[in-house]
C-alpha cells in the first residue's frame, strides 16, 4: 500500500468518528418526515362476533331465509387432490346455488362467505342464528384413504355418528379450527356441549326432511350417491339448536370420477340445481304442514 493511501485512510478515521458522534447527539438529524410517524389501530376482540353477510332476495322478512355455508376457506383449504381444493369447490357450488334460488324468487339467501376467506366453525352456525335463518346448508367435498369411495352424502346432526365414515368426517371437519394442532379459539369447546333436547326436535325433523329431499333430487338427476339415506354425525358446524341444518358432501375429491364433476362448471351447476330443487320442495312441504 502506498504511503499516500495510508495517509488518506488515517485522516478518514477521525472524520468518520466525528460524523458518528454528531448523528448520535442529534446534531445531524434524519430527514424530517422519514420515520417520524406511528400508525395505531384497534384489533377486534377475540370474543367479537363475525360481521353478518348481506341478505339477497325479497325485502319481505317473512320470506324463508336460506343460509349457505361454503366449507373451509382462506388458509384452510380442506380436502385436496392435485390442483383441486375443497374450499374452492364449495364456494363455486354455493355461489351457483345462491343464483338458482334467487332466480326462482320467493326466497332470501345469505352466504357465510362469498370470497376465499377463513371463518371459524363456531361462527358459521352463529351467523345463521343471528340472521334467524329457516335453513342452514353447509357445502363440502369429502376425501377418503381409498380413491374408490365416491358419491354424494348428506349429514344431519347427531351426538353419535351413524358410521365409521361419519366419525372420521366429524373428526376432520371439527378440527378445521386447528392449525398444526393448535386451537385458534377456545370458544369451540362450548359448541361440543350442546345436547339434543325438546327444543331441537323440530329442527332435527326439518334437517332430516331437507336431507332426504336433497338425496332424492341427486338420485333422480343421476348423480351418484355414497349413501342413499341421511347420515348422522357430531358435526360442530351443524350445531345450531333451533335451525334445520344439513351438511352436503358433494362427492369425493380424491376419486377420479367425482373430481371431474366437482372440478367442472357444468358439474358444479348440476349439484347446485339439485340442491335448489330440494330446498324449494322442503319449503313447499313446510308451508303445507
Amino acid at each position: 500500500m502506498s504511503r499516500a493511501l495510508q495517509m488518506i485512510l488515517l485522516l478518514c478515521i477521525p472524520v468518520a468518528i466525528l460524523l458518528c458522534v454528531l448523528v448520535t447527539k442529534g446534531v445531524i438529524a434524519p430527514r424530517t418526515g422519514a420515520f417520524d410517524y406511528v400508525v395505531r389501530f384497534d384489533l377486534p376482540s377475540i370474543d367479537a362476533p363475525v360481521g353478518l353477510p348481506r341478505v339477497d332476495g325479497p325485502a319481505d322478512a317473512s320470506r324463508p331465509l336460506v343460509v349457505i355455508d361454503p366449507g373451509h376457506g382462506g388458509f384452510d383449504p380442506g380436502a385436496g387432490h392435485g390442483g383441486l381444493q375443497e374450499k374452492a369447490v364449495a364456494l363455486h357450488i354455493a355461489l351457483s346455488l345462491r343464483q338458482r334460488l334467487l332466480e326462482g324468487g320467493g326466497l332470501r339467501v345469505a352466504l357465510t362467505r362469498d370470497t376465499d376467506r377463513f371463518i371459524a366453525l363456531a361462527d358459521r352456525p352463529d351467523i345463521a342464528r343471528r340472521l334467524n335463518a329457516d335453513l342452514f346448508i353447509s357445502i363440502h367435498a369429502d376425501s377418503a384413504e381409498s380413491d374408490s369411495a365416491r358419491g354424494a352424502s348428506v349429514y344431519v346432526l347427531s351426538e353419535r355418528g351413524s358410521s365409521d365414515a361419519a366419525t372420521r368426517l366429524a373428526r376432520r371437519e371439527n378440527g378445521a379450527d386447528r392449525i398444526n394442532g393448535i386451537a385458534l379459539s377456545e370458544a369451540n369447546a362450548s359448541v361440543g356441549a350442546i345436547l339434543l333436547d325438546l327444543s331441537q326436535r323440530r329442527a332435527q325433523a326439518g334437517s332430516t326432511q331437507a336431507a332426504t329431499l336433497l338425496l332424492r333430487e341427486l338420485s333422480e338427476s343421476g348423480k351418484g350417491l355414497h349413501r342413499e339415506q341421511p347420515e348422522t354425525a357430531a358435526l360442530a358446524v351443524l350445531k345450531a339448536p333451533d335451525i334445520p341444518s344439513i351438511l352436503f358432501e358433494t362427492g369425493y375429491i380424491n376419486n377420479a370420477e367425482d373430481a371431474q364433476v366437482l372440478g367442472s362448471r357444468k358439474g358444479q351447476e348440476a349439484l347446485a340445481n339439485a340442491a335448489a330443487r330440494a330446498i324449494r320442495a322442503y319449503f313447499a312441504r313446510r308451508s303445507g304442514a
